[in-house]
């Protein structure tokens, strides 16, 4: 999400005459596009603002001006501390009102001060934006913002607001504009993106079905998703359409049915376990990724047992796991029995080297393998073009360069450490 917002960003800036460049030192402007999922996130934030504060300083000796801005959830969370810590900053603004941030430009320089936006628009804000540019063969797709979970653990229904959904008609015309500008293959995102309810009777089953009929697109993929809103339809999907690439990411956070119930999750590991079973009914070539939080206030032994047994239970391809990270105004932040540091780095290395395991495994069971890759960039030689595979891996094959942007059909010839190497088919 954070990174279609800055290029949102950007589209909206384009009028004023701002472009992307690689070197902050060349910037009239800087944006750092924040994240307050944990804790670490956040700090950096203030970190590399310190970093920015010299070049700024350096140009203003220069004569050149630059504006400098903290978007994002770490704005909407924290932004008067951000002001208070860094006084320098020209405009801190929420995730929500990036649509005006041309209006805060001319405002900071008319005021010569601060501005702070982190309201909750009663508009919707993608009412105000032009019309997303695309800059590649792949693109992100926001449908839906913000989440009425509540999990106990989590900051984004503080810092992104109530479930917001697009109007269909909204998210397809997207979609056929980024199409007609080359884009091939489309990931829709939101923050719980399977909650989208864009129009009556629809759902995200139904709106991945009317995507895959623009033409030009090739691949759909979706993220992130609840368990507790996988319809039927959305799991028809995975077996209907042989757009909707055989990958879903679908964070399960803990094996342990206690941890759950504390993380107000909304559904326990049998649940989770037999939701996995008809997914893979519907798509048996479908792949599971997940997210695992170890460490969660009151986890015992036994119940970290019970995560590494989902593991091995399930099986995933692909995972982001971490340590408990305590988020003010959080429910989970007082909550009592908060897990030492030692342990937390203990089971998360357990954790971890179980689940490498389990993505080498299927790494190298996709040797020998034919699978259709979508190249997307140049590689790191000359005769060399890097795309994914249908399960997110990184596939490297020898290809002149005219080819990038054509699905391919390759078979797997090696594994490395970071990438599939492949041959054509």
């Amino acid at each position: 999400m954070n990174v279609y917002d800055s290029a949102r960003m950007a589209d909206v800036l384009a009028p004023l005459g701002y472009g992307p460049t690689d070197r902050p030192d060349d910037a009239d402007m800087v944006i750092l596009n924040t994240c307050h999922i944990r804790e670490k996130a956040a700090e950096k934030v203030f970190s590399d603002l310190g970093r920015l504060r010299k070049i700024k300083e350096a140009r203003a000796a220069d004569g050149l001006p630059m504006v400098l801005a903290v978007a994002g959830c770490v704005a909407q969370a924290e932004g008067e501390e951000v002001l208070r810590r860094a006084p320098f900053v020209d405009i801190v603004l929420g995730p929500q009102t990036y649509h005006r941030l041309p209006e805060m430009v001319a405002q900071a320089a008319r005021a010569g001060g601060a501005v702070l936006d982190t309201e909750f628009p009663t508009e919707p804000k993608f009412d105000f934006l032009p019309e997303a540019s695309a800059s590649g063969t792949n693109a992100f797709l926001a449908i839906q913002e913000g989440c009425d979970r509540f999990c106990t653990f989590c900051v984004v229904p503080y810092t992104r607001g109530a479930e917001y959904s697009r109007p269909a008609a909204a998210v397809l015309a997207e979609a056929a504009s980024l199409a007609a500008q080359g884009v091939r293959e489309i990931t829709v995102i939101g923050q719980n993106v399977n909650a989208w309810h864009g129009e009556p009777g629809w759902d995200l089953g139904t709106l991945l079905t009317a995507l895959a009929k623009i033409d030009g697109i090739e691949r759909l993929r979706y993220t992130t998703s609840h368990p507790r809103d996988m319809s039927e339809s959305l799991i028809a999907a995975h077996r209907d359409l042989p757009e909707l690439m055989p990958f879903l990411h679908l964070p399960v956070q803990s094996g342990s049915n206690r941890i759950l119930t504390a993380m107000n999750r909304g559904h326990d590991r049998d649940q989770y376990r037999r939701l996995a079973d008809r997914l893979r009914a519907a798509q048996p070539d479908l792949a599971l990724s997940s997210d695992f939080i170890v460490g969660f206030p009151g986890e015992t032994d036994a119940d970290f047992a019970d995560t590494l047994a989902l593991v091995a239970e399930i099986g995933f391809v692909q995972t982001y796991s971490f340590k408990y990270s305590s988020r003010p105004g959080t429910p989970a932040a007082a909550m009592e029995g908060q897990v030492p540091e030692a342990v937390k780095e203990a089971r998360l290395a357990e954790l971890q080297a179980l689940l490498y395991r389990q993505t080498e495994a299927f790494n190298q069971s996709c040797v020998g393998r034919e699978m259709t890759v979508l190249l997307d960039r140049p590689g790191r030689y000359a005769d060399q073009l890097l795309g994914r595979s249908p399960y997110m891996q990184p596939v490297h094959v020898r290809a002149p360069g005219q080819r990038i942007g054509d699905v391919v059909r390759l078979r797997i010839a090696a594994v490395h450490p970071n990438s599939l190497e492949a041959v054509p088919a």
